[in-house]
């Protein structure tokens, strides 16, 4: 699953616990404290695990993890 996935790489990129509540509504900057570089390298492994480009202008456009998993699904 998708997100799935998508969570296990923000865990690990943020070095969060594994019992961390991450839901799609949750903000990676506002919810999970990422900065810019945090979510940079979070979007450069996304891209790697799913083989998709999230082009910089999409990326910024994401409120919270739904819209990423949103974004993967439709261009995977």
């Amino acid at each position: 699953m998708v997100f799935e996935k998508i969570k296990e790489i923000i865990i690990d990129q943020l070095g969060l616990d594994d019992d961390v509540q991450i839901a799609a509504e949750t903000s990676l900057m506002g919810d999970l404290d990422a900065d810019s570089l945090d979510a940079v390298e979070i979007m450069m492994a996304i891209e790697d695990e799913f083989d998709v480009e999230v082009p910089d202008e999409a990326a910024e456009g994401f409120k919270n993890i739904g819209d990423i998993v949103k974004y993967v699904e439709e261009n995977k």
